[in-house]
Protein backbone atom coordinates (compact mmCIF):
# COMPACT_ATOMS: atom_id res chain seq x y z
CA UNK A 1 0.00 0.00 0.00
CA UNK A 2 1.11 3.49 -1.07
CA UNK A 3 1.88 5.71 1.69
CA UNK A 4 1.27 9.70 1.42
CA UNK A 5 5.20 10.51 1.04
CA UNK A 6 5.67 7.53 -1.68
CA UNK A 7 2.53 9.51 -3.61
CA UNK A 8 3.67 13.04 -3.31
CA UNK A 9 7.31 11.65 -4.28
CA UNK A 10 5.84 10.61 -7.47
CA UNK A 11 4.01 13.21 -8.26
CA UNK A 12 6.78 15.23 -7.76
CA UNK A 13 9.31 13.23 -9.73
CA UNK A 14 6.28 12.65 -12.92
CA UNK A 15 6.38 16.70 -12.90
CA UNK A 16 9.71 16.78 -12.86
CA UNK A 17 10.08 14.48 -15.95
CA UNK A 18 7.74 16.12 -17.29
CA UNK A 19 8.85 19.64 -17.20
CA UNK A 20 12.61 17.86 -18.36
CA UNK A 21 10.92 16.75 -21.20
CA UNK A 22 8.86 19.89 -22.09
CA UNK A 23 12.69 21.63 -22.34
CA UNK A 24 13.94 18.95 -24.41
CA UNK A 25 14.85 20.19 -27.91
CA UNK A 26 12.54 18.82 -30.98
CA UNK A 27 13.33 16.49 -33.41
CA UNK A 28 15.15 18.36 -36.87
CA UNK A 29 12.77 17.30 -39.77
CA UNK A 30 15.33 15.51 -42.28
CA UNK A 31 16.81 16.81 -45.52
CA UNK A 32 15.38 15.77 -48.23
CA UNK A 33 14.61 16.21 -52.11
CA UNK A 34 11.51 14.70 -53.75
CA UNK A 35 9.94 14.94 -57.58
CA UNK A 36 6.36 16.17 -57.24
CA UNK A 37 3.88 14.06 -59.90
CA UNK A 38 4.18 17.24 -62.21
CA UNK A 39 7.74 16.21 -62.28
CA UNK A 40 9.04 19.68 -60.95
CA UNK A 41 12.00 18.97 -58.23
CA UNK A 42 11.70 19.69 -54.72
CA UNK A 43 13.89 19.86 -51.70
CA UNK A 44 12.56 20.04 -47.69
CA UNK A 45 14.66 23.42 -47.55
CA UNK A 46 11.73 24.60 -49.04
CA UNK A 47 9.73 24.55 -46.25
CA UNK A 48 11.23 26.85 -44.15
CA UNK A 49 9.49 28.96 -42.48
CA UNK A 50 5.89 26.94 -43.30
CA UNK A 51 3.79 24.62 -41.18
CA UNK A 52 4.03 21.34 -43.11
CA UNK A 53 1.97 18.20 -43.21
CA UNK A 54 4.28 15.62 -44.51
CA UNK A 55 1.62 12.29 -45.27
CA UNK A 56 3.02 8.70 -45.60
CA UNK A 57 0.19 7.31 -47.58
CA UNK A 58 -0.23 4.18 -50.19
CA UNK A 59 -3.58 4.27 -52.35
CA UNK A 60 -3.63 0.18 -50.89
CA UNK A 61 -3.69 1.52 -47.32
CA UNK A 62 -7.54 1.90 -46.79
CA UNK A 63 -7.26 4.40 -43.70
CA UNK A 64 -4.97 6.31 -46.48
CA UNK A 65 -8.00 6.50 -48.77
CA UNK A 66 -10.41 7.54 -46.13
CA UNK A 67 -8.34 10.40 -44.41
CA UNK A 68 -7.04 11.92 -47.54
CA UNK A 69 -10.61 14.34 -47.92
CA UNK A 70 -9.70 15.49 -44.46
CA UNK A 71 -6.35 16.14 -45.26
CA UNK A 72 -7.12 17.84 -48.21
CA UNK A 73 -9.49 19.79 -46.09
CA UNK A 74 -6.66 20.89 -43.57
CA UNK A 75 -4.57 22.09 -46.36
CA UNK A 76 -7.67 24.26 -48.08
CA UNK A 77 -8.57 25.62 -44.46
CA UNK A 78 -4.75 26.49 -43.32
CA UNK A 79 -2.74 27.10 -47.11
CA UNK A 80 -3.29 30.61 -47.04
CA UNK A 81 -1.60 31.46 -43.81
CA UNK A 82 1.40 29.99 -44.28
CA UNK A 83 0.69 25.76 -43.93
CA UNK A 84 1.49 23.43 -46.47
CA UNK A 85 1.00 19.53 -47.04
CA UNK A 86 3.34 17.19 -48.73
CA UNK A 87 1.54 13.38 -49.75
CA UNK A 88 4.52 10.68 -49.63
CA UNK A 89 3.13 7.46 -51.73
CA UNK A 90 5.27 4.65 -50.36
CA UNK A 91 7.64 2.65 -52.78
CA UNK A 92 5.43 0.03 -52.97
CA UNK A 93 3.09 1.69 -54.47
CA UNK A 94 2.07 1.53 -58.33
CA UNK A 95 3.09 5.18 -59.82
CA UNK A 96 0.31 4.89 -61.85
CA UNK A 97 -1.97 4.28 -59.19
CA UNK A 98 -0.66 7.19 -57.35
CA UNK A 99 -1.18 9.68 -60.29
CA UNK A 100 -4.83 8.41 -60.97
CA UNK A 101 -5.89 8.68 -57.44
CA UNK A 102 -4.11 12.42 -57.47
CA UNK A 103 -6.13 13.27 -60.44
CA UNK A 104 -9.43 12.10 -59.70
CA UNK A 105 -9.69 13.29 -55.98
CA UNK A 106 -8.34 16.61 -57.29
CA UNK A 107 -5.52 16.77 -54.39
CA UNK A 108 -4.45 20.47 -53.48
CA UNK A 109 -0.94 19.71 -52.26
CA UNK A 110 2.12 18.16 -53.60
CA UNK A 111 2.45 14.46 -54.44
CA UNK A 112 5.31 12.34 -54.35
CA UNK A 113 6.52 8.92 -55.16
CA UNK A 114 9.47 7.41 -52.69
CA UNK A 115 10.42 5.22 -55.52
CA UNK A 116 13.39 4.13 -53.06
CA UNK A 117 12.15 4.00 -50.26
CA UNK A 118 14.81 6.54 -49.29
CA UNK A 119 12.26 9.64 -47.99
CA UNK A 120 10.64 6.95 -45.86
CA UNK A 121 13.89 5.74 -44.33
CA UNK A 122 14.86 9.47 -43.20
CA UNK A 123 12.06 10.18 -41.49
CA UNK A 124 11.88 6.96 -39.09
CA UNK A 125 12.15 4.56 -40.95
CA UNK A 126 8.18 5.21 -41.46
CA UNK A 127 7.03 1.51 -42.04
CA UNK A 128 3.20 1.78 -41.29
CA UNK A 129 0.65 3.88 -43.22
CA UNK A 130 -0.70 6.75 -43.09
CA UNK A 131 1.59 7.87 -40.61
CA UNK A 132 1.70 11.52 -40.93
CA UNK A 133 4.05 14.48 -39.64
CA UNK A 134 3.40 18.04 -38.51
CA UNK A 135 6.56 19.70 -38.75
CA UNK A 136 6.91 23.40 -37.52
CA UNK A 137 8.38 26.90 -39.05
CA UNK A 138 11.87 26.22 -37.65
CA UNK A 139 12.16 22.62 -39.39
CA UNK A 140 11.62 20.61 -35.89
CA UNK A 141 8.68 17.28 -35.95
CA UNK A 142 6.64 18.51 -33.61
CA UNK A 143 3.89 15.38 -34.10
CA UNK A 144 3.99 11.88 -35.27
CA UNK A 145 0.46 10.23 -35.92
CA UNK A 146 0.91 6.61 -37.13
CA UNK A 147 -3.18 6.20 -38.36
CA UNK A 148 -5.50 8.65 -38.70
CA UNK A 149 -5.05 11.55 -36.59
CA UNK A 150 -7.98 13.12 -34.37
CA UNK A 151 -8.30 16.32 -37.01
CA UNK A 152 -9.80 18.25 -34.43
CA UNK A 153 -6.78 18.12 -32.40
CA UNK A 154 -4.59 18.29 -35.42
CA UNK A 155 -6.21 21.19 -36.97
CA UNK A 156 -5.69 22.95 -32.93
CA UNK A 157 -2.03 22.30 -32.66
CA UNK A 158 -1.65 23.74 -36.59
CA UNK A 159 -3.35 26.95 -35.37
CA UNK A 160 -0.95 27.38 -32.78
CA UNK A 161 2.13 26.31 -34.84
CA UNK A 162 0.87 29.23 -37.43
CA UNK A 163 0.92 31.71 -34.53
CA UNK A 164 4.58 31.15 -33.72
CA UNK A 165 7.28 33.19 -34.79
Amino acid sequence: MLNRRTLALSALSATFSAGLLAGCAKETAPAVDYVLLDGSQRSSSQWAGKVMLVNFWATSCATCVKEMPQIAATHLKFNARGFDTLAVAMSYDPPAFVARFAETRKLPFGVAIDNTGAIAQAFGPVQATPTTLLINKRGEIVKRYVGEPDFGALHALVEQLLKEA
